[in-house]
């Protein structure tokens, strides 16, 4: 900010500019309120107000202006109080706020916490109903969940996301958002009222035992995806309910809605409101479970279980929806700038070459895709298991319920621990928990299933049959499991790609979105369907899945141990050139100009070549 000062007369500029000793010059306190020095006649005045060399000042004759000072500010100026910075715009008021947190921001950030709230819990209530009808039905088992991840729900993710996409270019957000939700509430609510009473009637279970008959005991897997096609589309809308509501709907919403400074602040706390609501789900299904202790014979308790709850996740769903018109309705939305980063698009070859050449992407990789084969692998034998030891739907259901809620206990106690194990312990620990975690009680759960027989005794003193304990171990395993990778293992995967360049950064992430999600998610269920069909059965196949878990699990350890080492190493880079870059900053120095006023420059000392402040030549500048 630069403050002129205009004086009587004609400012007159010298001939043949002197240095002098550097004064300091006059604050802006000084600058802007105290009166204007009185300068003797014949001397001009300079900015800094140092007098200058006497020289001729002709009379004023005719009007005189009047004395004034004249402030010239420049653009920084507006830019150091700026509204990105939490301060109100120079003119604007200031907006009134709850708890240091603007009301607007209330009015986005609760309406987001109700909907992230009402989508995860009807999510974890359709999540446990599906395993309960694919693995409990007539005629099935948990061998059909491999064929119906692989051959059912991935073609109708595929089918989905182009028909969204289409979707997309003709109809508004609103529309969009509306057009998306609905068909699914429409689908829940027709299932536990129409479409699971007339189930005796639309499968086709006469013609599944002949293809049986056929085929043999081997094929009962993809044969009960036909024997019970009702059961298996809901299991894919539930699926779908998670990945197309949860990602696609409400965090494309909420990135819409939002700031960055408010996502940084409150974005962390839905997490923790995602497992309060996986805590408060899980008690809802135990209790509807519990129904068919109440109702008298003859009376299916599991049909009276599954209207209950679709009930509430189509009342859940309306709500959604009107939260979401009122916040379109209540709400503005945030200016963003129009200018659009593009994002490379890569095929499925040019994905696979790219991970191929990096070895940090490689290793990131690894960990993404070891981690979906591994939980498929023990996940699947444990609903066999689970099945085994609790047929009937409603005590299934039951169990699930139960197993939801201290998931979501553990998950939340997990994520207040997770910062102080990044801090304490660092990314490399952090990120060897959850193959940690998988590895041990995999080892548990199988020695329970194969080596079950020699340990009978020891069970038996705890009251528990070699089947229950490992019911119990495989549960506490998916538990521990999943606690960890959404506590540990995806924060550690986000922070890997912060150091990478933004080049790398990017084609990296779009190179695991594109083939190492879909090959972990699919990976272990193709080794399953593998193993099924060539040993006969899910439990004749469980010593050569153990050996597979065993492999896998080795070189996840091993890959986020390499990966460590690069994290670090990139860290250490980053933070030796920050350092670099705050050890080359130029101190700016005051220095006179040949026009004799006094100014600040960084140049004129550390580049002689840009002026020399003890001899200036340059030509004098007019004011």
């Amino acid at each position: 900010m630069e403050g002129v000062l205009q004086t009587k007369g004609l400012l007159s500029l010298p001939s043949n500019p002197r240095t002098r000793v550097f004064q300091s010059s006059l604050g802006l306190k000084q600058r802007f309120f105290s009166t204007k020095p009185k300068t003797p006649a014949g001397f001009s005045l300079s900015s800094n107000g140092f007098q200058k060399f006497p020289s001729f000042v002709p009379k004023n004759y005719g009007v005189v202006p009047k004395e004034r000072n004249l402030f010239i500010c420049r653009a920084e100026a507006a830019a150091a109080a700026s509204p990105g910075d939490g301060q109100p715009a120079f003119g604007e008021p200031e907006k009134p706020k709850v708890f240091g947190i603007e009301t607007v921001t209330f009015k986005k950030i609760i309406p987001l916490g109700l909907m992230f709230f009402c989508i995860l819990f009807n999510y974890t209530i359709l999540r446990d109903t599906k395993d309960v009808l694919v693995v409990t039905a007539k005629g099935s088992s948990a061998e059909i969940i491999p064929f119906l991840k692989t051959w059912v729900n991935l073609p109708m993710a595929v089918g989905f996301m182009l028909l969204y996409t289409k979707l997309s270019n003709v109809l508004s957000k609103k529309a969009l958002f509306y057009s998306v939700i609905l068909p699914f509430i429409a689908f829940f609510g027709a299932f536990g009222f129409v479409l699971y009473p007339l189930s005796g009637y639309i499968h086709p279970e006469a013609l599944a035992d002949s293809l049986l008959n056929v085929l043999g005991p081997r094929f009962l897997g993809p044969l009960a995806i036909l024997r019970i096609w009702s059961f298996c589309l809901f299991y894919v809308m539930a699926e779908l309910w998670g990945s197309v509501v949860i990602s696609v709907l409400f965090w494309g919403f909420a990135n819409q809605i939002t700031t960055v400074e408010e996502a940084k602040r409150f974005y962390p706390l839905f997490g923790l409101g995602a497992n309060v609501a996986l805590i408060f789900s899980g008690r809802t299904v135990k209790y509807f479970s519990k129904l068919r202790q109440n109702l008298g014979p003859g009376v299916d308790g599991w049909a009276m279980s599954l209207r209950g709850m679709m009930s509430i996740v189509v009342m859940l769903g309306f709500a959604i929806c009107g939260l979401y018109w009122w916040v379109n309705a209540y709400v503005p939305l945030p200016t963003r700038s129009k200018k659009k980063k593009e994002k490379p698009k890569m095929g499925t070859m040019e994905s696979l070459k790219f991970l191929v050449s990096s070895p940090y992407i490689r290793d990131l990789a690894t960990l993404v895709v070891a981690y979906g084969i591994s939980i498929n692998v023990v996940e699947v034998t444990w609903k066999s298991k689970l099945k085994a030891q609790f047929p009937s739907p409603n005590e299934y259901s039951s169990f699930m319920g139960d197993f939801s809620t201290a998931t979501g206990i553990a998950t939340f106690t997990m994520m207040l621990l997770s910062q102080v194990i990044f801090e304490k312990y660092g990314w490399g620990v952090a990120a060897k928990i959850t193959p940690t975690v998988l590895l041990l009680t995999g080892v548990g759960f199988f020695s329970l299933i194969l080596f079950g027989g020699p340990l009978s005794p020891a069970i038996a003193s705890l009251g528990m049959t070699p089947l229950l304990a490992a019911v119990y171990v495989g549960a506490l395993q998916n538990i521990f499991s999943k606690s960890a990778k959404y506590s540990l293992f995806d924060p550690c995967k986000e922070m890997a790609y912060i150091p990478l360049d933004e080049d790398t950064k990017v084609k990296g992430k779009a190179a695991i979105d594109v083939v190492c999600n879909p090959l972990g998610k699919s990976g272990g269920a193709l080794i399953q369907q593998f193993m099924i069909l060539t040993f006969g059965s899910l439990a004749n196949s469980t010593p050569y899945l153990g050996g597979v878990l065993l492999v896998i699990v080795l070189a996840w350890l091993a890959a986020a141990s390499s990966l460590d080492k690069q994290f670090t190493a990139l860290r250490q880079e980053e933070e030796l050139e920050k350092e670099m870059e705050r050890a080359a900053v130029k101190i700016p120095v005051v220095a006179q100009e040949g026009g004799g006023n006094g100014s600040l420059a960084s140049d004129s000392v550390l580049n002689p070549t840009a002026g020399d402040s003890t001899g200036g030549t340059k030509p004098p500048r007019n004011m």
